[in-house]
C-alpha cells in the first residue's frame, strides 16, 4: 500500500534583518573610535581604521562625522559619562549619597583605568595637537561642570524631597553646595590638575582627588 505523503515542509521563514538606526551606528562608531584612539594615539588613528573595526563603510562614517576631529569630539562627549553619571533622574537620597553615584566612587579598577587612559592620550599628544585640549575643555570639562551645576541647581530648587513627608532639609545635609561646580569643588578637579581638594567635606575631597586629570 502506497504511503500517503504528508504535507510538504513549508520553507523556513526568515525574519527581517535588524536595521541599525543612525544613532545606533553613531554609538557603535564612537565606542570603537575611543578604543582606536587609546590604542594608536590620535596621530596614528585614521577614520579608515575606525570604520573597518566598527564594521561600517567610510561613506557611512563620514556621513555621521565630517572629520576625525569631529569624531574625537564625540568620543570626548561620550567619555564624559565615565567621569560624571549625568544627567540622571531625581533621587530620594541625600546630596552626599547622590554625589557618590554621580562620581561613581564604586567604579571597578578596570573601568577607572579605562577612563584615565583616554585622558592620558590627550595630555600625551597635546603638544602636537593643541586642538585636542580645546576639545577636551569644551566637550569634557566645561560641559561636565555645567551638567553638575544644573543638577545642583535642581536639587537646591527641590528643597522638599519626595517620600519624606514634605520635611524640609538643609541643602547637601549641611554641605555648602556653592563649593561644588566652582573653584575647589569636584568640577575644578576635572578642569585642572593639582587643584586643591574641596574643603566642603571629606567625601568631596575624595571626589576631587578621584577626578583630577591623570
Amino acid at each position: 500500500m502506497k504511503a500517503i505523503d504528508g504535507p510538504a515542509d513549508e520553507p523556513r521563514r526568515r525574519g527581517r534583518p535588524k536595521v541599525s538606526t543612525d544613532e545606533d551606528k553613531r554609538v557603535q562608531i564612537v565606542e570603537v573610535a575611543r578604543r582606536v584612539f587609546v590604542k594608536y594615539g590620535y596621530a596614528g588613528s585614521t577614520t579608515a581604521v575606525v570604520a573597518s573595526e566598527a564594521g561600517v563603510s567610510k561613506q557611512t562614517l563620514y556621513r555621521l562625522f565630517e572629520s576625525k576631529e569631529e569624531l574625537f569630539a564625540a568620543v570626548v562627549a561620550a567619555h564624559r559619562r565615565l567621569m560624571l553619571d549625568l544627567p540622571r533622574p531625581a533621587e530620594d537620597c541625600s546630596i552626599a549619597e547622590s554625589l557618590e553615584r554621580i562620581f561613581m566612587l564604586d567604579m571597578d579598577e578596570d573601568r577607572d583605568a579605562d577612563r584615565a587612559g583616554f585622558l592620558q592620550l590627550v595630555f600625551r599628544e597635546a603638544a602636537q595637537f593643541p586642538e585636542l585640549v580645546d576639545i577636551l575643555q569644551r566637550e569634557g570639562m566645561l560641559a561636565s561642570r555645567q551638567e553638575l551645576a544644573d543638577w545642583l541647581s535642581d536639587r537646591r530648587a527641590e528643597r522638599v524631597y519626595p517620600g519624606r513627608s514634605g520635611k524640609r532639609r538643609p541643602d547637601a545635609d549641611g554641605h555648602d553646595l556653592r563649593r561644588h561646580g566652582t573653584a575647589g569643588g569636584p568640577c575644578s578637579g576635572l578642569a585642572q590638575a593639582g587643584s586643591a581638594a574641596c574643603p566642603s567635606s571629606p567625601l568631596n575631597c575624595d571626589l576631587c582627588r578621584r577626578h583630577r586629570p591623570v
